[in-house]
Order: C-alpha cells, then sequence, then structure tokens
C-alpha cells in the first residue's frame, strides 16, 4: 500500500509513530497481516508535486492499494479548481493502469475562502471518486477539525490524540480495498 500526501499523513509536528499511518500500518500488522505500508507523504507537498513523483513510486513499490491524500496545499495556494482536478486524475489514471486500487482523502478548506471554493474543492473529489469508481474520505479531518484540543496551534494539522480518530475515519473505506 502506497500512501501519498502531504503533511497530513507526514505526521506534522508530532512523533512519526502517532501519526495516523503509523497507526494503519499497526492495525494492519493485527487485522491484515502481510500488508506493508509505503508512507511517501511530504510535508508541503502539492498534487502537482505528488504527480510528478508518482510514477516512480508505483514503478519502485508496485503498490495493490494507492492512497491519495493531496489538494490541501494547493487549496491553501488558490490553485485553479481545474489544475487540482487535473492532477489528481492523473494520478488516479496512472494508479489504476498500475493495477492498484484508488482511496482519496479528501480535504476541506478554512471557511474564509468562500464557498465557491470550498465547494468546488468538495466537488472534485466527489466527481472523481464516482467517474474513476475510486473509494472516497470525503473529509480525512471529520471530528477532528472543529476540536481545538485535536489541533495544533496553527488549526491546519491535528495533534497526536487528533490521530486516531483519523485513521478511524479512513478505515471504513480502506478495509473493503483489502480484499
Amino acid at each position: 500500500m502506497l500512501v501519498l500526501g502531504d503533511s497530513l499523513s507526514a505526521a506534522h509536528n508530532i512523533p512519526v509513530e502517532a501519526g495516523w499511518v503509523h497507526l494503519l500500518e499497526v492495525r494492519l500488522e493485527n487485522m491484515e497481516p502481510g500488508w506493508t505500508v509505503v508512507n511517501a507523504s511530504i510535508s508541503g507537498d502539492t498534487s502537482v508535486s505528488g504527480r510528478n513523483r508518482l510514477p516512480a513510486l508505483l514503478a519502485q513499490h508496485h503498490p495493490r492499494i494507492v492512497v491519495i491524500e493531496l489538494g490541501a496545499n494547493d487549496g491553501l495556494r488558490g490553485l485553479p479548481l481545474a489544475d487540482l482536478r487535473t492532477n489528481l486524475t492523473t494520478m488516479v489514471d496512472a494508479a489504476q493502469h498500475a493495477g492498484a486500487k484508488v482511496l482519496l482523502l479528501g480535504i476541506e478548506l478554512p471557511v474564509n475562502y468562500g464557498p465557491q471554493y470550498r465547494d468546488g474543492l468538495r466537488a472534485i473529489y466527489a466527481d472523481l471518486a464516482r467517474e474513476k469508481h475510486a473509494a472516497l474520505v470525503p473529509f480525512l479531518l471529520e471530528g477532528v477539525a472543529l476540536n481545538p484540543a485535536l489541533m495544533q496551534e496553527d488549526g491546519l494539522h491535528p495533534v497526536a490524540a487528533g490521530e486516531p480518530i483519523v485513521l478511524d475515519t479512513v478505515w471504513p473505506k480502506l478495509q473493503p480495498l483489502l480484499h
């Protein structure tokens, strides 16, 4: 399994072993032995850098599942939504062409980005999942983002106590892909 993400999957400012991807590895060892997780997430990564890195990662690791958690940094930088859609589509297509199942992890932006951009971002993940028959978690930080006790001071990244909730948000959509 390959996780291609940004700081939300790279355990930003918390110990790596507290991050949801490491917690996923532990859960898989206990519940679904035989899976290896490659966390190719890089803090600050954007959809274009992920798109550019993905072909080599696919060739190197031959994953059966690719989890794509990118788009937050694009959104925070105001990348045109059409560009984000193109980058995500390219990544989904590449992963599926390589024989992998895909799980998209959607993200929400702060309300100051306005409803048009925020709704457009939501629609990209939902439409792409439907069109490409990919699994979708609509909002990775569901149950975490609006709880200040579970978020770092930046308001963007979970503290270690929020990471098990993130995993519990991902798991119901990921588990069916394991079989």
